[in-house]
């Protein structure tokens, strides 16, 4: 469990580390960047729930607070003229829109936080609620990879 908590630290620190270095700039690669470490993040949290990981409280936590840091962030990384990659022209047409489903995923995100699930049983419910949000989000201003 502790390999699983280091790695997604290693990841996500990594990515951020990446993510500042070849960003010069660029909000659409930043943003890009940022929703890879939140991809990776999830990764473990699918895991768990879908029941191929056992249930660790600090892999959770630690994902949870990865997507925290990007919400946070995301908002300030779509400004005019940035449209492209995965990002659909929604974002740019219905920007109270987006901004109230990075609210509403930020908001699931700090209540998982504070619930702090020690188990899967407690944590199914408060995970699900943030990842719903996500693909909320996902709906309606992300282009789907091919």
């Amino acid at each position: 469990m502790r390999r699983q908590v280091h790695r997604l630290l290693l990841v996500t620190a990594s990515t951020m580390f990446l993510s500042t270095a070849l960003a010069d700039g660029d909000p659409a690669h930043e943003r890009h960047e940022l929703m890879e470490g939140v991809r990776d993040a999830a990764k473990p949290l699918g895991e768990m729930l879908q029941g191929k990981a056992e249930y660790d409280q600090a892999t959770a936590m630690a994902s949870l607070q990865t997507f925290a840091d990007a919400g946070e962030k995301l908002g300030s990384l779509v400004p005019e003229g940035s449209q492209g990659g995965e990002a659909a022209p929604a974002i740019w047409e219905d920007p109270d829109g987006f901004a109230e489903k990075i609210a509403k995923w930020q908001e699931a995100t700090a209540a998982a936080i504070a619930a702090a699930p020690g188990s899967l049983e407690e944590a199914k419910p408060i995970l699900g609620a943030v990842l719903q949000n996500c693909k909320g989000c996902h709906d309606s201003y992300r282009i789907e990879d091919e």
